[in-house]
């Protein structure tokens, strides 16, 4: 075995340049806690003649990432380019050659995961993706291992620390959803396109590697029920406030009777529920399971530091492994499709803004419409008068489908003129 294990990087940008820095300024604490040196040996980079804030010499850089995975002597390597192509062939080569990958590609791994883990079982290497969720937060690594031996029955979290600022900016200042997303643009906070952010599709690649890690089978992200925060309004976390919730963005994956519901959305929290009181950009994970209860798991989840913190700590546990000649646990939760639960069948509860004509028997007949497709009424109340009436309700636990249609139907009362603002309630007794 050699003396020292060899790291090879592709990509120096926000992740891959701190995780180098770090490599660099704590080698000896890194080579330390893995047992054995560990030597940063290639980096393949966009531009040789860009300013670094790391020293190496220069034939330590390459624009060429294929000469990276394809150097015998590299033990180890680091993919920090995101997206899928030219990642999955890149890493692919890099574990048919027999080479252990750290990632922390999302997007990758929530869509082609299996291609990756089967590939790495079969050249018997390990993948490991810590920072692929929630940065610097260590979320996968107790989920796969910490609670081996229990039952995960749901995971819920605030995974986007982007759309998190947002609505943590519309909850103390109120302003509105545009205001909010300018502020977040102006700190650096946003990609150029933030659409992946506010419309969920970030969340929703996270939530689906936690999912698959939970149940124990793959979930990819096109089984996620995603729902963005455009639509969410000042007015609606206004009316949150008055109710004692918050709004947040939530992930959450479920499994009942062996079918697992996924989805992210926003959604009304009690202030009462350690999620509610997660601010700016960080991030958090609530994991629920059979024998130890309830857990948060809380820390900056984006920035190059705190995700180049988790990249590193796997590059440390792959050292360990090369070192004691074994590998991590498995990743058998790839294999085989979870059984997804159609989202009309997932139960939820929900708030619900109706513009009704100010007469007698209005509350009435909207109750009965409630009562006739099953859902009973939690909490309601008449805001307004005249043209300005307003009831606003939140419901008991039902299905999706029969909130669908008791709104359908709703819409063609007489008494009512509009469903207006509706958002799900998240966190209580009942959900």
């Amino acid at each position: 075995m050699s003396s020292s294990i060899r790291v090879g990087l592709l990509g120096c940008g926000v992740v891959g340049g701190a995780t180098a820095r770090i490599l660099l300024e704590h080698a000896d604490t890194v080579s330390q806690k893995a047992g054995v040196r560990v030597d940063l040996a290639r980096i393949a980079v966009r531009s040789l003649s860009k300013q670094r804030e790391i020293s190496l010499p220069p034939e330590t850089y390459t624009t060429d990432p294929w000469e990276v995975v394809g150097d015998p002597n590299i033990d180890v390597i680091v993919e920090a380019m995101g997206g899928i192509e030219p990642a999955l062939d890149l890493i692919l080569h890099a574990i048919r050659s027999g080479k252990h990958v750290v990632t922390a590609n999302k997007e990758l791994l929530s869509t082609l995961g299996r291609e990756v883990m089967a590939a790495a079982d079969e050249a018997g290497v390990d993948v490991l993706f810590e920072a692929s969720v929630a940065g610097g937060i260590p979320i996968v690594r107790p989920m796969k291992e910490s609670l081996a031996g229990d039952r995960v029955k749901r995971v819920m979290g605030i995974v986007n620390g982007t759309t998190n600022y947002i609505l943590t900016q519309m909850s103390e200042t109120g302003v509105s959803f545009t205001e909010a997303l300018g502020q977040a643009e102006e700190l650096g906070y946003t990609e150029l396109d933030p659409s992946s952010d506010i419309e969920g599709f970030d969340a929703a690649s996270k939530i689906a590697i936690l999912a698959s890690i939970a149940f124990g089978a793959r979930v990819v992200a096109g089984d996620v029920h995603r729902e963005g925060i455009s639509k969410v309004t000042a007015a609606d976390v206004d009316a949150a406030h008055q109710l004692g919730y918050e709004v947040k963005l939530l992930a959450v994956a479920e499994i009942e009777d062996g079918q697992v519901a996924v989805r992210v959305h926003p959604a009304m929290l009690p202030r009462t529920h350690p999620l509610a009181s997660v601010r700016d950009v960080y991030n958090a994970v609530f994991v629920e399971a059979e024998e130890v209860g309830e857990l948060m798991f809380l820390g900056r989840g984006a920035g190059g530091p705190p995700t180049a913190s988790a990249v590193v700590g796997d590059i440390v546990e792959l050292a360990r492994n090369i070192k004691s000649e074994s590998r991590s646990p498995g990743s058998a939760y790839y294999r085989e499709p979870a059984h997804i639960k159609a989202q009309d069948e997932v139960g939820v509860r929900y708030y619900v803004v109706l513009s009704v004509q100010d007469q007698p028997g209005v509350l009435s007949s909207v109750a009965g419409m409630f009562a006739h497709h099953g859902i009973s009424i939690a909490s309601v109340r008449q805001e307004g008068f005249g043209d300005q009436a307003s009831l606003v309700l939140i419901t008991h636990h039902a299905t999706e489908a029969q909130h669908a249609a008791t709104f359908g139907d709703l819409e063609q009362l007489d008494a009512v003129k509009s469903v207006g603002s509706r958002m799900r309630v998240e966190g209580t007794s009942e959900s």
